[in-house]
């Protein structure tokens, strides 16, 4: 019996202003010092935690700090050689915005049994260091046709999420009404140790 494919993509980020990178780059938190802990986290794992019926799909997307959605988009359409009907796809924060954008713009080749989008934007979202989802912006009046694309659509965001904010979550499911919305009080942009509701919704499919 062949195993779950499961492809997951990570977060990033993404800058339509170069000068905004590079403040960016000057200000951002340095880590992975010498003798700093590194931090723990549930992603580095997830091939890991499904264990052996699952194929897990977890590859380094390009320039992940200052993405660019058409670097993404080739590189994910690289991997359609490994990939079957049947697939759930799991992507967080600028995973789940390059998923949705991705498959409103795009025929996929292969049934997906189910779509993830965990702390996902809709929209761009300004901060302080003038980060905007660039070029993964897309028509959001389009994002209900995720629902012609698989007939299972899970929405995973916190309440307490300091880098997407909630009210994305609402959008997301206020268009995809037949999505499923779960919802945290506290687990932040699901920087945590464990993520094993997510780990039991896949299972369970």
């Amino acid at each position: 019996m062949a195993k779950q494919q499961v492809f997951y993509i990570h977060g990033g980020n993404a800058f339509s202003k170069y000068e905004d990178f590079l403040n960016y780059l000057r200000t951002a938190t340095v880590r992975g010092l010498p003798g700093e802990e590194a931090l723990d986290i549930w992603s580095r794992r997830i091939a890991e935690d499904f264990g052996e019926d699952f194929e897990v799909f977890t590859p380094s997307m390009p320039n992940k700090q200052n993405a660019k959605y058409e670097e993404w988009k080739i590189w994910f359409e690289r991997h359609f050689e490994y990939l079957r009907d049947g697939v759930i796809l799991v992507g967080w924060s600028q995973g789940s915005y390059f998923f949705a954008k991705y498959l409103t713009e795009n025929d996929f080749p292969f049934k997906i049994k189910a779509l993830f989008l965990l702390a996902a934007p809709l929209e761009a979202h300004h901060d302080d260091t003038g980060e905007d989802g660039a070029d993964f912006q897309f028509d959001t009046s389009r994002v209900g046709e995720l629902t012609k694309k698989t007939d299972r659509i899970v929405i995973m965001h916190s309440k307490d999420d300091f880098v997407v904010p909630y009210e994305h979550a609402l959008k997301y499911k206020e268009a995809l009404p037949e999505a499923e919305l779960v919802t945290f009080e506290d687990k932040n942009h699901f920087l945590i140790e464990e993520f094993p509701e997510l780990l039991e919704m896949v299972r369970r499919m």
